[in-house]
């Protein structure tokens, strides 16, 4: 084969060498150049955190707050139905008690009138 560029062993040679470290130094770390302005924006991105951070905690607030008015509207509806309960209980039981009263007038009338009835 013949050799267009005329090129010799030790060429061929440090060519390879400098391909070689070319492909090595693109895998090398490039130095880190920090923006100038840095720490301003390290500060609006904590500063947007911190809003965010109050948001979502206001929102848990809030959260909170309808959960637990709920919870004292259902414990306040059981309250006023146990309560109707006991006084319709208290209704029968008065009821039951005044017909009881009636039944005992209605039998020492009874008894009163049957002695009433012997004695004549």
């Amino acid at each position: 084969m013949r050799d267009l560029k005329q090129t010799g062993f030790t060429d061929r040679l440090s060519a390879q060498a400098e391909a070689r470290k070319a492909l090595l130094a693109k895998f090398k770390p490039k130095p880190h150049v920090p923006a100038a302005d840095f720490e301003a924006v390290r500060a609006q991105r904590e500063a947007e955190r911190e809003e965010l951070r109050r948001q979502r905690e206001l929102e848990k607030a809030e959260q909170r707050r309808l959960k637990a008015e709920a919870e004292a509207a259902r414990l306040a509806q059981a309250l006023e139905a146990e309560e109707g309960e006991l006084a319709a209980k208290r209704a029968e039981r008065k009821a039951r008690k005044q017909l009881t009263k009636e039944e005992q007038k209605a039998r020492r009338d009874e008894r009163y009138a049957a002695r009433k009835a012997r004695q004549r």
